[in-house]
């Protein structure tokens, strides 16, 4: 490990946190994939040897999910849809009743480089199991959330010909080089 033992408080000025999202549907065509940073998240990760003895909490403001990246589709993305974006995420995750996502760590396994946790999305807590690995000061990773297990309903559009895949992959990648 070359971490060092201790709390460390995270934030974005310490990596990013992505979503990834792709379409499915008849329409498909004419979305686009979407790269979503949250650009309002903290986290506090406890680092103790043996690395099992470690734990874990994100919290992700909702209305600080933003649009960086939208790929594929008929035109480029465009500002208004990058601000339509983010109403639709508001609205799909119901942000005014449930503001917050979180991850709390239950367990860690270093062998397999996974974290197992709870991840609440809109007032609903599941079990998940996150990849990670810890490589100098960085911990990188990520997971893949099924919306539908969280009762989220992904987005469509054009009656239901365009419409968010499942699937929505999130990626991280923080330095860990500060412990207070």
């Amino acid at each position: 490990m070359t971490v060092r033992e201790g709390t460390y408080e995270l934030g974005p000025g310490d990596g990013r946190l992505l979503l990834r999202t792709s379409r499915s549907g008849l329409g498909r065509r004419a979305g686009h994939d979407l790269t979503i940073e949250a650009s309002n998240w903290t986290a506090e990760a406890v680092v103790r040897e043996p690395l099992e003895e470690s734990s874990g909490k994100v919290v992700v403001v909702v209305d600080g999910l933003e649009v960086r990246e939208g790929t594929g589709g008929v035109k480029p993305l465009s500002d208004k849809d990058r601000l339509d974006i983010a109403d639709n995420l508001g609205k799909v995750l119901e942000a005014r009743h449930h503001p917050e996502i979180t991850f709390v760590s239950t367990a860690i396994d270093a062998g397999a480089g996974e974290i197992e946790g709870d991840l609440t999305i809109m007032g609903r807590t599941k079990p998940v199991r996150v990849r990670a690995e810890i490589e100098g000061d960085r911990l990188r990773g990520g997971l893949t959330v099924q919306q539908t297990r969280w009762g989220v309903k992904p987005f469509s559009a054009f009656f239901g010909a365009l419409r968010l895949a499942d699937e929505v992959e999130v990626e991280f990648d923080l330095r860990l080089s500060a412990a207070e």
